[in-house]
């Protein structure tokens, strides 16, 4: 448990101090301030992570579900605090507090939403999910910082090559739980072919300190100012658009699906996890999506395993030492496994999208403009440069984007106005699953029937 467990930190370390790397010199925070704010974040990420997989009253997916800091929020906290220094990180802590807080209420309504999310929806979020964190492990492939002198070298490239082509032989011979864990010792053996390479850095290590609690409200009081709230209200909004996604994901992959129950404790565990994140000096927290890639690719489907992770996350916060002993860890090392990660996501959206009935209706219509739709931040970043900056908290995120199209177009073709024929009746029934009664027609409706989930039953209407 405790091995299964670090395979999901390292899977997910790189994305949980990312954040803070970027945001704590951009407000203008020294180096020992940001590396405080990297380890907050990874306190409070497991904190999140014990909320989701544990739980309690109605909080909590119950899922192997792990939480860690959003990017989401990076480019509005950016604006928020920008050379402000410690007063702006106190605005962006106010502004997680209140947008956590109101999402925590808002969760009831928006897990309603669930029935909008058919395979035809969810396996287009999913396979945008995995197409979106590709260019993640690319870029970490080719060193991380695009700025810096050997980014995009021969020497990094390969040194992703290496740890992709170990990690898929080690999926081939490998047998039962070392199968399991081929990912950890993928990221193992590359670290250890770095380190004589001069591609690991142990800076970190030996200035870590060997304890460190995340002093509640570090940086001083929070501080609540409008405009601040309002954009940290929309990036919640985002988040829990993109939960909602993982979620399903989730619970097709591990063959629980995510009823409205599941989802609404979920996204109590991401609002709560928000609002308690800057107490502990953290930032908004959000779902995973590596994760799910590695329950995929492992078929480790306990949450207990996950929750294990999330205690690891904590100590890793608490002992800073610890921490810089996974920072180790090559970005180029990282990048080469992340293609494995990322690409079971995709993989496992493309498997849905094999049950959502593509040849009926315009399903098909439905995929295509939502995958292009989700494509566009991908694969034009500068395509929405002349929109308010405001939108672009939505509009820059494929996931977001490629979800609200999905569900528009899905409710457009396979809800509204559906004509009174066969094939709309027969839509109608298998997307609305209720008792036998009558259709548009006038004819008998047959009942669909229901998982144990409560899911509906994937038919042409999805």
């Amino acid at each position: 448990m405790f091995t299964s467990g670090l395979q999901h930190v390292a899977a997910m370390y790189a994305g949980v101090v990312a954040p803070p790397m970027i945001v704590g010199p951009a407000v203008g925070l020294s180096a020992m301030e940001t590396a405080f704010l990297m380890g907050a974040s990874l306190f409070t990420a497991g904190l999140a992570t014990l909320l989701q997989t544990i739980g309690f009253w109605k909080v909590g997916a119950r899922l192997p579900f792990v939480n860690g800091v959003s990017f989401a929020g990076v480019t509005p906290m950016i604006a928020i605090g920008k050379d402000r220094g410690a007063d702006g990180i106190a605005v962006i802590f106010g502004a997680v507090i209140v947008a956590g807080l109101l999402g925590f209420l808002l969760t009831p309504y928006f897990s309603r939403l669930v029935r909008f999310f058919p395979p035809v929806v969810t396996g287009t979020v999913i396979t945008l999910i995995g197409v979106s964190l590709l260019p993640v492990a690319f870029n970490w492939s080719q060193g991380g910082d695009s700025t810096a002198a050997g980014y995009g070298s021969l020497r990094n490239i390969c040194m992703a090559a290496f740890t992709l082509a170990v990690v898929l032989v080690l999926r081939r011979v490998l047998r039962g739980f070392l199968q399991q864990i081929a990912i950890l010792l993928g990221l193992a053996v590359g670290t250890l072919v770095a380190i004589p390479l001069n591609m690991t850095d142990f800076d970190a290590l030996k200035s870590a300190d060997l304890i460190g609690f995340p002093t509640p409200f570090h940086f001083g009081a929070p501080q609540f100012e409008i405009a601040a709230i309002v954009s940290m209200c929309i990036v919640m909004l985002v988040c829990m658009t993109e939960s909602t996604a993982d979620m399903l994901a989730l619970g097709r992959i591990v063959d629980r699906p995510a009823d409205r129950r599941t989802i609404e404790g979920g996204l109590r565990a991401d609002t709560l996890g928000s609002a308690l994140s800057p107490v502990f000096n953290g930032f908004m927290c959000s779902a995973f999506a590596q994760n799910i890639g590695l329950v995929a690719m492992t078929k480790v489907r306990s949450r207990f395993v996950v929750a294990a992770g999330g205690g690891i996350l904590i100590l890793l916060g608490l002992f800073p030492v610890a921490a810089s002993v996974i920072a180790l860890v090559p970005l180029p090392v990282l990048g080469g496994a992340g293609i494995v990660l990322f690409g079971s996501v995709a993989a496992s959206g493309i498997q849905t999208l094999a049950a959502a009935a593509l040849e009926k209706g315009e399903n098909a219509v439905i995929v295509a403009v939502s995958l292009g739709v989700g494509m566009i931040p991908i694969a034009a970043p500068a395509f929405y440069h002349s929109f308010p900056k405001d939108l672009l908290v939505v509009l820059d995120s494929g996931i977001s984007t490629g979800c609200i199209t999905a569900i528009l177009l899905n409710l457009a073709f396979n809800h509204l106005g559906r004509k009174a024929s066969t094939a709309g009746s027969t839509a109608d029934a298998e997307s609305h699953p209720t008792a036998t009664g009558t259709t548009a027609t006038g004819t008998t409706a047959t009942t669909v029937p229901e998982t144990t989930a409560g899911e509906p039953v994937a038919g042409p209407g999805h």
